[in-house]
């Protein structure tokens, strides 16, 4: 079976931020000599021209524009970085584009700013309504500081808005959780990032770990937090996101349905797919900020890429698997062979081991395919065992 060629997103990456923080191992910079911002509008966008020969003919229905701190650059920076991009290439008339913002980052005149460039989605990265766990994680805003990026976001026209919040944060008690959840419902947001700190490799935090909860006082949070935000009418769509109806990341639900995205920027990654050779291919950009000004804006041809792969027909499976089953409605089995190009056995005979032990659960009559409540909890054993050489 033919892959047919998925939805296409786009994703901007902005390297930089105030300072680092202590859990953070996304691509993000500390300021040190200030921004060259105009500079990386222009290298973003003849990164973007660059990479357009693989989409010839498509357009882009999603914009996130991450980091790193987008909204440390100008209004009119961003306004000159989506006007270069309409004129590249063709966006849908309803376009999701989401940048990313720190409270501590925002100034309130900037949001109307933002907003009228055609940004309609902001994601705040609040983590915690606490002051006292907002310097545990090394933050550089305050609740007070949060709660007035949100009212001004609102006030700018953005009514459509997440609010991303960290549990199981070092000392933390259910309580402290929960007065956090009623924060940030309390400001009407429609969607809430809901996530569990963890100690990633390569951060101020692995090499110094803070005292976290235990297991079971993690997951009386996170239990608790479900509840109350499904009291709310914020249902769970993903692992860690929830949404009121209609709501949903479209951004993100294209990664996770195995959709095809543009990554331009320092360390962006992308997927794309060819419906000529019928390939998949991941590529990335050079990781440094300083080395992909340098790659993109002094060199010829598509220097930007610091490497690619394609996917071979034995890594689809887990490739699909890896993101589709964080989806808490699962996926479509039409979805997953036009996005594979591969037949109903292929993905059955990987999942039957977990079908059966109640993990999986295949549905023949809706040809949908989800984990369990209980297959939540081993997502990470049942992508080992479909590993492509398991």
């Amino acid at each position: 079976m033919k892959k047919q060629l998925p939805p296409l997103s786009l994703y901007i990456h902005f390297p930089w931020c105030i300072q680092k923080c202590p859990y953070c191992d996304f691509n993000s910079h500390a300021i040190k000599q200030g921004i060259p911002e105009s500079e990386y509008i222009e290298a973003l966008l003849r990164d973007l021209e660059n990479d357009l020969p693989l989409v010839w003919g498509r357009k882009i229905n999603t914009i996130f524009m991450g980091g790193g701190t987008p909204s440390l650059f100008s209004p009119e920076s961003m306004d000159n970085l989506l006007a270069g991009i309409r004129a590249r290439i063709p966006l849908s008339p309803n376009a999701e584009i989401t940048m990313e913002a720190n409270p501590g980052s925002i100034e309130n005149e900037r949001l109307s700013g933002f907003r009228e460039t055609g940004i309609n989605r902001v994601s705040i990265g609040v983590q915690s309504f606490n002051d006292e766990q907002l310097k545990r994680l090394g933050r550089i805003h305050d609740a007070d500081t949060a709660i007035n990026a949100i009212e001004s976001a609102k006030r700018a026209g953005f009514d459509n808005f997440n609010i991303d919040l960290m549990f199981a944060l070092p000392k933390q008690t259910v309580e402290q959780a929960m007065s956090d959840i009623e924060t940030a419902l309390s400001l009407s947001p429609s969607h809430i990032s809901y996530y569990q700190l963890t100690i990633e490799p390569n951060t101020e935090f692995h090499h110094k770990p803070p005292q976290l909860p235990d297991d079971e006082l993690a997951w009386e949070i996170f239990t608790q937090g479900k509840n109350k935000l499904a009291e709310n009418n914020f249902q769970q769509y993903e692992v860690s996101a929830y949404s009121l109806e209609k709501h949903n990341c479209r951004h993100n639900t294209n990664y996770w349905l195995f959709g095809d995205y543009l990554g331009i920027g320092a360390g962006a990654h992308a997927k794309i797919s060819d419906a000529n050779q019928q390939t998949i291919t991941r590529y990335w950009k050079h990781r440094h900020p300083k080395e992909y000004l340098t790659s993109t804006l002094t060199s010829t041809g598509n220097s930007a890429v610091a490497g690619q792969r394609t996917l071979k027909s034995n890594e689809l499976v887990f490739e699909f698997l890896m993101n589709a089953l964080r989806l808490t409605h699962g996926f479509d089995l039409q979805t997953f062979q036009k996005h594979t190009g591969l037949e109903r056995d292929e993905l059955y005979n990987k999942l039957a081991h977990f079908i059966n032990q109640g993990l999986i659960i295949w549905n023949d009559d809706q040809h949908t395919i989800s984990a369990s409540e209980k297959g939540q909890l081993f997502l990470n054993d049942i992508l080992e065992q479909c590993l492509p050489n398991s």
